[in-house]
């Protein structure tokens, strides 16, 4: 059972992400890193446990604004940089394609921001590309066919519930478990809501491949002693 940290982006800065209503969102304040800079917090993250994999929601490329390229390049230049699942929004083949080609970097086609089923069904046979199935308010935003056709998907697929997300209410396991269901031999990741040890455990006991976790990480509730005997 992987635990993949996540790093939320604005302004260049990590941000504090609270049940996906995005104009909340402020710097973040953890014990893990005197500022909210995306290199203090990823070293005072891996300070806990050595991650070599972390997610980004580049949220202002996702709005549709600048995106945060020049911290992704610090995250890259660090001298141990991790691998990036990066949802920066990716809604055309040309910004896609570059991502796909850039060997740190797994870009995550977030449904939220697709018109249709075009990208997902160029790009799903792609090893690197990661489909997140996000959910708002309880309600699915993205084409229907991107969860009427599971063919359709790609390896990896991330169940994403923003209503979860920092509200330590733990994950959506109703809908992790119709997920997987569907899922085949694919790798499923919960997003949103994950408390503790327990909460990994329940997940992993359901087949869950990986969780993005933040909360857990900066409240302390996920110890370096439990990421050591999860095996993240």
């Amino acid at each position: 059972m992987r635990i993949i940290p996540v790093l939320d982006l604005k302004g260049g800065e990590v941000v504090r992400a609270q049940q996906g209503k995005r104009d909340r969102y402020r710097p973040i304040v953890t014990p893990l890193s005197q500022t909210s800079d995306v290199v203090a917090v990823t070293e005072g993250l891996r300070r806990l446990y050595p991650f070599p994999t972390f997610y980004i929601a580049d949220l202002d490329a996702i709005e549709g604004g600048t995106p945060n390229s020049a911290a992704l390049a610090r995250l890259e230049a660090m001298a141990e940089p991790p691998e990036l699942w990066v949802d920066a929004g990716f809604a055309d083949e040309k910004t896609l394609s570059a991502a796909l080609a850039e060997p740190w970097l797994c870009p995550v086609l977030g449904s939220e921001s697709q018109q249709d089923d075009a990208l997902l069904r160029r790009f799903s046979g792609h090893p690197d590309l990661i489909l997140s199935l996000d959910f708002f308010d309880d309600r699915f935003r993205g084409p229907a066919s991107f969860l009427d056709e599971p063919a359709l998907w790609p390896q990896k697929v991330i169940v994403m519930t923003l209503a979860k997300v920092g509200s330590a209410s733990g994950p959506d396991f109703t809908r992790l478990k119709a997920i997987k269901a569907k899922a085949g031999s694919r790798s499923v990741i919960a997003a949103g809501g994950v408390r503790n040890e327990a909460d990994i455990r329940a997940l992993s006991s359901l087949g869950i491949a990986a969780a993005l976790v933040a909360t857990s990480l900066h409240d302390g509730t996920l110890t370096p002693g439990h990421l050591a005997t999860l095996g993240t």
